[in-house]
Order: C-alpha cells, then structure tokens, then sequence
C-alpha cells in the first residue's frame, strides 16, 4: 500500500490487513508510544496492528527538534493523534498546543465582566452540591447578581409570546384561540422573512418592516421628531449592537489610542469592550451624594486628566444608570450634550431602562430629543442610542433583541458599520419579532389591549414596590447606604467593612468586596456583584443586587442578608 492510499485508510478509519516491519525501538518504548496515544491527546499513536515506530527523540518532547531514529525502518510512519489535523501532517511536526495562555490574544486575557465571574462560578457549583444532597445552611442559591427577569419568576407578556408562536407555528394562525391584532402583527412579520419563515436569514440591519416601526415608535417617544428607519440597526440584544458601534474607534489616531468615557460604577460590558479592542478607558465618576448624579466638572476632570494617554472621542451615558439606577433630568442631559459638542464626542446613550421609571419626580428624556430641540449646532451632532427586549416590562433576556438608531454619522462610515455587521450575517429572527412587539403593541381598539396594559403596569408596579423594599431594608443594616429608588433593575448600596475584615481579604488577594461577597454565598446562598467589579471611589465598598426575585422571596433574601452583615460585624469587630 501507498504512503497516500495509507493516509486516506487512516483518516477513513479502516486500518491495514498486512505490514511489513523492520525496527530496532524498544518494547518499553513502543509499548509508551502506544500508551500515550490511546486517548488522542497528544502521544504518539502506531499506524498498523503490529506497532510500527518512527522514534521522536526526547529533545522533540522537551520542544526541540525532531530527530527520526536512523535505526527503524518502517513501511508506515506514526501518526501523532493531534486534534483537528490530518495523519500526514501530524507525523511531520509535534503535538505541542498551538493556542496557550502565553500566546493567545492579550486583550483577551486581561478583559473582566464582572457580571458573570468567579462569584457566579461558585454559585453554579453551590448549585450543583446542594442537588446532590451536601448539607448548607440555606436551601437554594439565589442569584441576585444578573438581571434576568424571568429566571427570578417574572411571567412573559402574554401577547408577546402569542405573537411569537404564531411566527414560529404559522399553522396556528387559524386558530380561533390566538386574539386577531397578534395574528395580524405575526402575519407583517412573516411577509417580511424570506420564504415566509422565521427560520431565513433576514437582512443584516434587521427585517426592514421591524425597523419601519422601530423609527415609528422613536418618533411618537420623541414627539414627533422624524426618525429615518435607515437609521435603526437590530441588533442580539443591547450589546452586541453596543460592541459593533464601538468596534469603529479601534483605530489610532496620532500615534494615540481612542478614548471612551464610561461613569463608573459602570455596567461590565463597557470595560470589557475596551479592554477586548484595546481602547482607552477613561472613567468619571457618578456623584454617589447627590442621588448618582452626573456632574460636568468630573467630566471635564476625567478628560483632562487622561490628555496625553489617548484621543478622548466617545462619551458613554446610562439613563436610566446600571447599576446605580438614577434617572437623569433634561436639564442634566442639555449640560451632558454641551460638554460632548464642546470636546468633539461621539454620544452612546444606553437607554435599555427607559420604561424603569420608579420615582414619580422622574421622567425618561431620550438624548435625541434634547439633541434635537436644543437646535443647531447640538442637533447635528453624532449620536447612537440603544435599546432592548432584555429589560423594562418584558425580560425577555434569553431571546436576544435589540436596537440602536444611528444619526448624523458620516454615510461613508455607516457603510463601514453595515459591511461590519453583515460578516455575522443577521441578528437573531426571533429577537426580532419580539422587538416589533415592544415598539408596536396592541392599540386601544384591539382585543389585547387590555390584557396587555394589565399585565404591562403589573409589572412595573411590582418592580417599583420591590426596589423600595429593597432600598427601605438596606438602610436598615447598620453601616448599610442606598440612594432612593429611581429606575433600571437594581440597587447599588454602600456599605462599611471593619479592619479586621479588610485585613483579612487582603491576606486573601481580595478585594474587601470580594471577600464579603463570597462570605455572604457561602452562608446564605446570596450571590450579588461586588462594587469593584463596576468601579467605585477608592476606599469604598458596594455590591449590586437586582430587584428581580418575587416578593416573598426579596424578603426571604433580605432577611437573610440582614442577619449575615449583623454576624460578620460581630466575627471581624
């Protein structure tokens, strides 16, 4: 048999009847090479029954070159079973690791979030023990640390989910028991996927009716400020439309990388996005006294301090903020957009919370209408703004939807963008119809009207009374401080460590947030988010917790809360 035809038997996996052999190797050494290449992972393994050996030298193992054994002789060459590579090509080089810790992309390797690290690793294991029957002090992990709605025992909007079994079972659409506005929305849906079907690929900005009521809903939020649905970009959720937006600035300017202002605390995604494209991090900080509020004199002190490191040109708001949930006034906005136009910013308004509105004296503003009707020259400034099934009423978090209207940027650039986001081909079809949902409910004249609305202000009725509970309860705990309830989905309080405590994470390597943070895990089964983890004035400590677990439960997590911050005071004291 031929080396060739020998290769194609190996990779067919059908081995040789008949071998001819002649080799001076050891039986140790073959009997090793066997061995060591039983599993696939990386030894040598014996083309043919009768164990043929080409000797690798020890030098090769150690990471020097191969030196093939003058003494053996072989019609067949060992293949080393390397993962993913051909018989040939294994048998001519070595099986080392060709991606390691050492030399796999650096960006990668030092971006955090925070959101989902060490903290809910532990919390899956917890899990796991206590479904195998390990004995802890309480009965079930509660994770307060991810805004996920519906895992917590938030119910779905029921005209949502009818709309999106009627797109993903057109079967049903005759079906006397789906209410006909959802049949209608479903049927709009379907004529705009290729082939009738939500399975298709869509275009890569989105299904272009989706986007046509995208803009319509911009406009009657905004008053009647013209949107342009060749603006709107879907997106999987919030972020990734965050992450191709911000993917735009990875470019040096002046021998200088770009800057990107965040608030700190900050929401993880934002940090990790630039430490994964190698951009600036330029942090201001929220003004924790005055309710979170977002002054420009810090925003001036962030950006002068950073001169000379980077060229500044992003400035990132959160309104309604994660995770210190302030809701900001227009005249704060009209103060923001003034400082972005002086210094020559692009503006990204995160506004995936702008349905959480919790404090009467508070109102959602949207950047672009004050953009807009302050006049020129702030009306012609670039700004992208961002929204999301994931949050408000809906939670729909698993499904993935999102969209981010784009305006004033240059046209050039936006084909930049568009030919970006077309490699990933489209956002998911089924996010998508939920976002025609969100941006086009039932009207007053339909049958869904009322449930919806009924379960809609239920919704956000409750999560209003919980934050308050949550607020009212934390201030409660002796050295315990948080601001009141505005909007978004969590609280963000600060609390007191004794020395004794600090001392004893730093002997750890851990931050004091940290170690509170895994202590309080590990006795109450609370898995929250430790403050360092989106960024805190140094010398303070703070942990986010949503506000999202039932009442009965919220009151459960409290109680117990309360009870462990009392016993570890009295521990560390």
């Amino acid at each position: 048999m031929s080396h060739a035809r020998l290769r194609n038997a190996v990779i067919a996996g059908s081995w040789p009847t008949r071998t001819t052999t002649r080799t001076t190797a050891t039986t140790a050494w073959r009997q090793n090479a066997v061995t060591s290449g039983s599993d696939g992972a990386g030894g040598g393994a014996l083309i043919g029954r009768e164990g043929v050996v080409d000797m690798v030298t020890a030098s090769r193992r150690r990471g020097g070159p191969a030196r093939s054994s003058t003494t053996s002789m072989s019609l067949f060459q060992p293949v080393i079973p390397c993962r993913g590579m051909a018989a040939s090509a294994a048998a001519a080089g070595d099986c080392r690791k060709v991606l390691t810790e050492d030399n796999v992309f650096i960006n990668l390797r030092r971006m955090e979030y925070a959101v989902r690290g060490p903290l809910l690793l532990r919390a899956l294991e917890i899990e796991k023990e206590l479904q195998k029957g390990v004995k802890k002090p309480f009965k079930e992990v509660i994770k307060a640390n991810v805004g996920d709605a519906h895992a917590m025992g938030q119910q779905p909007i029921t005209f949502l989910r009818q709309v999106l079994t009627l797109t993903v079972a057109p079967n049903l659409l005759d079906d006397p028991s789906y209410p006909e506005d959802a049949k209608d929305r479903a049927r709009t849906v379907l004529q705009g996927c290729k082939g009738g079907s939500v399975g298709s690929y869509s275009e890569s900005a989105g299904i272009e009716c989706i986007r046509k009521h995208v803009a319509q809903y911009i406009q009657e939020r905004d008053g009647g400020i013209p949107c342009d649905y060749h603006n709107i970009i879907l997106s999987n959720g919030a972020s990734d439309g965050i992450k191709s937006f911000l993917k735009l600035f990875n470019e040096k300017i002046d021998g200088k990388p770009s800057g990107v202002l965040i608030p700190i605390p900050q929401y993880p995604l934002y940090s990790a996005t630039l430490a994964e494209f190698g951009l600036e991090q330029i942090g201001y900080y929220l003004d924790e006294d005055n309710k979170w509020s977002l002054e420009v004199s810090e925003l001036e002190r962030a950006l002068k301090e950073c001169k000379g490191k980077c060229m500044p040109r992003v400035l990132v708001v959160i309104n309604p903020g994660n995770p210190t949930g302030q809701v900001l006034t227009r005249t704060n906005i009209e103060n923001v957009i003034r400082f972005a136009q002086k210094n020559h910013l692009f503006l990204l308004a995160d506004e995936v919370y702008q349905d959480n509105i919790y404090d009467k004296e508070s109102a959602f503003h949207s950047f672009k209408k004050v953009m807009t009707e302050m006049g020129e020259p702030y009306s012609r400034m670039e700004l992208a703004s961002f929204m999301s099934i994931s949050k408000g009423y809906m939670g729909e978090c698993g499904i993935r939807g999102g969209y981010a209207e784009i305006i004033n940027m240059d046209p050039e650039v936006m084909k930049v963008l568009l030919k970006s986001i077309s490699a990933m081909l489209c956002p998911t079809v089924l996010g998508q119809v939920v976002m025609d949902v969100v941006v086009n409910p039932p009207k007053p004249n339909e049958p869904s009207y009322a449930l919806f609305q009924k379960e809609k202000k239920e919704t956000l009725r409750s999560l209003a009374e919980r934050s308050q509970l949550v607020v009212d309860t934390l201030n409660s705990i002796p050295g315990f401080k948080a601001n009141p309830p505005m909007g978004a989905m969590y609280v963000f309080p600060r609390f007191q460590l004794p020395p004794k405590a600090i001392e004893a994470a730093r002997a750890k390597s851990q931050e004091p947030d940290v170690f509170y943070a895994f202590k309080l895990l590990e006795s109450t089964g609370i898995c929250v988010i430790p403050g360092s983890g989106f960024g805190q004035i140094p010398g303070t400590y703070h942990f986010r917790t949503t506000i999202l677990p039932q009442k009965e439960k919220i009151k459960m997590m409290l109680g117990a809360l309360k009870q462990f911050h009392i016993k570890f005071l009295e521990e560390y004291s």
